[in-house]
């Protein structure tokens, strides 16, 4: 994962566990005051909030300690494409410039332009060079893209 995808999980871990679960447990508390936990429908949505949050904070500390964490910054910098790179592209028919940061599928988000690296357009643009033309699977067919420029940012 990059170090910036490293640091939004330990925030995230960080949120869970120092305000969240504090407020579960005092809804739990609060919802036992009431009395019969039966039928107790504030009791019942705070245990499953508990649960919730107690399996995200398992899940993003064992992602971290699996985690091995680049920092694409301190790589030496060539025209090559590798994991951590944003990577500027341009479709050959339509002359359409995308550019994409290839990250870690946890951090992966289409829409913000971080792409998995086991995507087809990241494993189709791996290794690749500056001025290179890729054939890549979309789901429209076979695309045609020129790498423009890869950035170590």
């Amino acid at each position: 994962m990059t170090v910036t995808g490293e640091q939004k999980l330990r925030a995230e871990l960080d949120h869970l566990k120092k305000v969240e679960r504090p407020r579960i447990t005092r809804a739990i508390a609060e919802a036992r005051e009431h009395g019969d936990l039966k039928e107790n429908a504030e009791y019942h949505a705070a245990r499953e909030q508990q649960s919730f949050a107690e399996g995200r904070i398992q899940e993003i500390e064992s992602k971290l300690a699996q985690a091995q964490v680049i920092d694409i910054t301190k790589m030496p910098v060539s025209d090559r494409v590798i994991f951590g790179t944003t990577v500027s592209l341009i479709n050959v028919e339509t002359d359409a410039k995308t550019v994409y940061k290839i990250v870690g599928d946890d951090e992966a988000n289409v829409k913000e332009g971080r792409i998995s690296v086991n995507s087809p357009i990241a494993r189709g643009l791996i290794g690749k060079n500056e001025g290179d033309v890729v054939a890549i699977q979309t789901p429209a067919g076979v695309t045609e893209f020129e790498i423009d420029l890869v950035q170590y940012l």
